[in-house]
C-alpha cells in the first residue's frame, strides 16, 4: 500500500471531521479530504483537484501557527444565532477547535517535524490521530540532512526515537507503506510541554552531521506493522465514537492504548 492509499484509508478509518496538512506539494494528499481542511505549505502548487472546504495557508508552519487562533477555519459550528434559527444546537461555536487528523510532510530535517508536532500537539486531544510522512528511509544516502539524492526523506525518522524516550505516555506505530514509510502516533496531550521544555537538549543531542547513523531496524523496517493492520483495527468504531461524544482522556484513552499494544506488542 502506497502513503496515499493509506491515508485514504485512514481518512475512511478515522471518520475524521476536520484535517490539517503540514507540507502540500501538488496537493495529491490533500485531494483525499472531504471535510474542513487546512493546507500549509510556503510553495504549495497544487495541480490536483481538490473538493473540500480548504484553507491554503502560503506560509511555514512555524508562522502558520504563531497566528492568533490559526485553527479558525475549523471552527466548530456556524454562527451561534445562525444555528438557533436552522434549529441547530450553538454551543459548538465556542468550544475548543481540536484537530482530528493532521499530516505532517513539510521540510525532511528532524527539528522541524519536531516542532510541527509541538504544535499540532496543540491543538489535539487523545483521540487525534497524527501521520509523519517519510519515517522509513531506504538507505543512509536518502536520510541525509543535505540532500544529494533525487528520493529524500532526510533525518525525520529520528522523530520515532525523540518521542518514545522523551513522551512515553504516546503511542508510536511504525507502518510499512511505500515507499519511505509512515508514522502514526495516539494520545496527543495539548497540556504537555516536555517536548517544548527538552527542545534544545533535544537538538544538541540529534543534529549531527552526515553521514547519519541510521538504525538498522529503520532500514530493515523491523518494527513497522502492515497498513492493513492498522486501519483494520478493531478500535476505531469505538475511538470515533468516544471522540464524537467528547469523553475525556480519563474514560478514552486507556481502552485504545491497550488495543493500540496488541498491534504493536507493547513496543
Amino acid at each position: 500500500m502506497n502513503r496515499h492509499e493509506f491515508l485514504r484509508e485512514l481518512h475512511k478509518a478515522s471518520a475524521n471531521r476536520n484535517y490539517l496538512e503540514i507540507g502540500v506539494n501538488d496537493g495529491r494528499s490533500l485531494a483525499l479530504s472531504r471535510v474542513p481542511s487546512i493546507a500549509i505549505d510556503p510553495a504549495f502548487k497544487v495541480v490536483t483537484e481538490v473538493r473540500n472546504d480548504v484553507h491554503l495557508v502560503k506560509a511555514t508552519s512555524d508562522d502558520f501557527f504563531k497566528r492568533n487562533n490559526p485553527l479558525a477555519h475549523l471552527r466548530s459550528g456556524r454562527h451561534p444565532l445562525r444555528n438557533l434559527r436552522r434549529g441547530r444546537k450553538p454551543f459548538g461555536y465556542w468550544r475548543r477547535t481540536t484537530l482530528d487528523l493532521s499530516f505532517i510532510d513539510g521540510m525532511h530535517l528532524f527539528e522541524y517535524a519536531l516542532r510541527d508536532f509541538i504544535n499540532v500537539e496543540k491543538h489535539s486531544d487523545w483521540a487525534s490521530v497524527i501521520v509523519f510522512d517519510d519515517m522509513l528511509p531506504r538507505s543512509v544516502d536518502e536520510a541525509a540532512r543535505d540532500r544529494h539524492t533525487k528520493y529524500w526523506t532526510g533525518d525525520v525518522y529520528k522523530v520515532v526515537e525523540i518521542l518514545n524516550r522523551y513522551r512515553p505516555d504516546l503511542v508510536t506505530v511504525l507502518v510499512d507503506t511505500q515507499p519511505t514509510g509512515q508514522l502514526v502516533v495516539f494520545g496527543a496531550d495539548h497540556t504537555n510541554t516536555v517536548l517544548s521544555d527538552k527542545y534544545d537538549e533535544i537538538i544538541a543531542e540529534f543534529e549531527v552531521p552526515d553521514p547519519q547513523k541510521v538504525p538498522e531496524a529503520i532500514l530493515e523496517r523491523v518494527q513497522a506493522v502492515k497498513p492493513e493492520t492498522l486501519t483494520r483495527a478493531d478500535f476505531w468504531r469505538p475511538l470515533v465514537r468516544a471522540r464524537n461524544l467528547g469523553l475525556g482522556r480519563s474514560r478514552g484513552w486507556k481502552p485504545l492504548s491497550t488495543a493500540l499494544g496488541q498491534i504493536t506488542g507493547g513496543r
